[in-house]
């Protein structure tokens, strides 16, 4: 039975799917690794489980704007200071392998070792309307500029008599000539 009063620290290396998750206590010692699915109550089961090791003071999370957003908010949510974790060091991956327990591991030791120290993502307020706002109007933008450039394309190959009449209009104006086309 772990005593509820001892200090824990927990790591979470995020997934679409599924998170795992680590617990260490205040010297660093690996009390626990588990996984998780990427719903509210695998949230509640992840926060439940980690509290379990005793009093839980902060959580190291990949990704917390990305595949860790929703459980960043639940934990954040639930009164757990959550840390947002860069992902481990190529290097380092690369010489003791890719374990996503390894990696879990590693948030929560980052945290405790102070490498780790940025403020979540809150992926909300108006910062975050701005910011879905400006993705989806560069995707408008991209996929405006796609077709025009599919359509000036399709006048260069076009038989001789439709290239003649639509070569050398502008965008707005091929578009709107374009418009006015039937087909039977």
């Amino acid at each position: 039975m772990t005593d509820p009063t001892t200090p824990v620290t927990g790591g979470v290396d995020t997934h679409k799917d599924t998170h795992v998750a680590a617990v260490l206590n205040a010297v660093g010692v690996v009390l626990g690794t588990a996984e998780f699915p990427t719903t509210p109550a695998g949230y509640r089961r992840l926060l439940t489980w980690m509290r379990s090791f005793g009093d839980l003071t902060v959580v190291g999370v990949e990704g917390t704007g990305a595949w860790g957003a929703g459980l960043a908010r639940h934990l954040t949510s639930s009164g757990v200071r959550v840390i947002e974790v860069q992902r481990p060091n190529r290097q380092f991956r690369r010489r003791h392998g890719k374990s996503d327990t390894a990696d879990a591991i590693g948030a929560a030791r980052a945290v405790q070792s102070g490498e780790a120290n940025g403020a979540p993502k809150t992926a909300d307020g108006s910062v975050e309307a701005i910011r879905l706002l400006s993705v989806a109007r560069r995707s408008a933008i991209k996929a405006r500029t796609q077709a025009a450039n599919q359509m000036h394309a399709v006048v260069t190959t076009a038989p001789a008599e439709l290239r003649t009449t639509l070569a050398g209009l502008n965008t707005k104006r091929l578009v709107d000539r374009c418009a006015r086309f039937h087909t039977t």
